[in-house]
């Protein structure tokens, strides 16, 4: 007789999503062959937490982009919209409120819809925390361009946003991607931040990419993408989600460290076969795609192209 499955386990694809097998067979299965070289490190630089969190200036870095009612659609479940990426750091004051939206990425549109910011844009609960004495909020945040060019993100983006930490004496920096090449882009500043004397905690959704460019703080909720910051419209849920990550911050004892959120999505882990699953689409959805992408590609390319 056979063994029983022992049902007291969790299902085998029950663990986070292995971002970049999967996005190297999507593309693939779309037409693109050369399959994207990952930023890859076996070491990462580590600064501890030089002054208590509370007497800290800590700053925000998103990879969010501004609301322009000029570049077309970018709500709630808006699809990929390349014409809303932007391909400079900038920034913004903290102490306003800002329209920061995520339709210039690919996160998850299956099961999340983009409708709260506080789940990809933690700056009300860093605002809150500032105001308890928790820490001391800098002046500013900063948007990190999401670029697949790890010599643009090195040598351009990550200089930027440095110096613009150190203008604003910043002590400690925590940062919130959103898609897969988000998740990249993001380690590649926190470590050059790092490597500068700035302590980091990167808050993502995509453990695989994270910890293979190595970086100094992962905090992993393991939630669908474009959710680094906590459950939307769970005020619970991001308050918790960003002390975790504060923690972290504080108490890491060596670079690489990476603690998982026992925050779950939902008790029905299915949502993990989804995302870019060539297994589940037709040739038909995959030529589909494919036209969808050359498309957004080439408004994207007429962006930059302007932006420069």
């Amino acid at each position: 007789m056979a063994d029983q499955p022992d049902t007291s386990f969790a299902a085998d694809d029950d663990v986070p999503i292995a971002y970049m097998a999967r996005t190297r067979a999507y593309y693939q299965a779309i037409g693109y062959d050369a399959p994207y070289r990952w930023a890859h490190h076996v070491g990462a630089p580590f600064r501890p937490l030089g002054k208590p969190l509370a007497q800290s200036r800590v700053a925000l870095i998103t990879t969010a982009a501004p609301y322009d009612p000029a570049k077309g659609d970018q709500g709630p479940g808006a699809p990929y919209n390349g014409g809303a990426k932007f391909y400079k750091v900038y920034a913004g004051d903290t102490a306003s409120d800002h329209d920061l939206r995520i339709s210039h990425i690919a996160y998850d549109r299956v099961h999340t819809t983009a409708t709260d910011s506080g789940s990809w844009f933690p700056l009300p609960q860093l605002r809150r925390l500032a105001s308890e004495g928790r820490l001391r909020l800098a002046p500013n945040f900063f948007g990190a361009p999401t670029n697949r060019s790890h010599r643009v993100t090195l040598d351009t983006d990550a200089p930027e946003i440095l110096a613009r930490c150190l203008a604003d004496n910043v002590d400690a920096a925590v940062l919130v991607p959103n898609c897969p090449v988000c998740h990249q882009t993001v380690s590649l500043v926190a470590r050059h931040l790092e490597a500068s004397g700035i302590a980091t905690v990167i808050m993502g959704c995509a453990k695989d990419i994270v910890e293979h460019a190595a970086v100094p703080r992962f905090l992993l909720s393991d939630f669908p993408l474009g959710n680094s910051a906590g459950k939307p419209h769970d005020d619970a849920s991001q308050a918790f989600t960003l002390e975790l990550a504060l923690r972290l911050l504080e108490t890491a004892p060596a670079a690489q460290t990476t603690v998982q959120s026992p925050l779950r999505w939902s008790d029905d882990s299915s949502w993990k076969r989804d995302y870019n699953n060539v297994a589940n689409l037709s040739a038909e959805d995959l030529a589909r795609r494919r036209a969808e992408f050359d498309a957004q590609k080439q408004r994207a390319r007429e962006v930059r192209e302007g932006a420069d």
